[in-house]
């Protein structure tokens, strides 16, 4: 697989990532839904940290979460120029493009969205205003993607730890690079055999001794 491919399905990627946060972010107040049908809804947060608002404590914390990414996708790059260059399995060069595609999105969040916006509480935000609402490397991740399949739903009382409490079924919300990654590491594990199977060479191929040792 070349490496424009991977580059089209990265930049197709950030392309619906990052338009589909600037609409939800200037057309929804935080904490804004929108119920598309009874299992799917557009549901406006933010996420300080990684997954699950996840967060590095302390008054530079968010800065070296931020750079903690920048330095993933910068390894998460080589390793997709490494596979291409060595002809490994598609399977795998998709799945490392997804998860590349997938970082980089919610990278441009963290890093432009504190300069890009103001403030989403009580009010839309307007995009490059006077008065943003965060720095350099300290914006916020939007997220809007929920699927609450089953919702409030009375677990029996007989249910250990969790008897006679309301649970939500599934209860992330996400968004489009989120689920870039889900779907690339997914892939790594499914397709786990074909993703990392031994590089083909053509049958005309020949090695002396000293290639093969040098080529393994």
């Amino acid at each position: 697989m070349k490496l424009r491919n991977s580059a089209f399905i990265i930049f197709l990627i950030l392309i619906i990532d990052q338009y589909s946060k600037v609409f939800v972010k200037t057309n929804f107040i935080l904490g804004d839904q929108v119920q598309v049908f009874s299992w799917f809804k557009l549901f406006f947060i933010e996420n300080e940290g990684m997954a699950w608002g996840t967060v590095i404590p302390g008054e530079y914390g968010k800065l070296i979460l931020t750079i903690f990414r920048i330095l993933a996708v910068g390894a998460i790059g080589y390793w997709l120029l490494d596979a291409t260059n060595k002809g490994k399995s598609k399977y795998l060069i998709i799945a490392i493009a997804l998860i590349f595609a997938g970082a980089l999105g919610n990278i441009i969040d963290s890093v432009l969205y504190g300069v890009m916006f103001d403030d989403s509480h009580n009010k839309l935000a307007t995009f490059f205003p006077q008065d943003n609402y965060g720095t350099w490397f300290h914006g916020k991740v939007v997220d809007m993607f929920y699927f609450p399949i089953v919702e409030d739903y009375m677990m029996p009382s007989w249910v250990p730890f969790i008897g006679g409490k309301e649970i939500t079924f599934f209860n992330a919300i996400f968004n489009v690079a989120d689920f870039s990654i889900s779907t690339g590491v997914g892939i790594l594990i499914f397709f786990n055999k074909k993703a990392f199977a031994p590089v083909k060479l053509p049958a005309n191929v020949k090695f002396s001794k000293l290639d093969e040792e040098d080529f393994i």
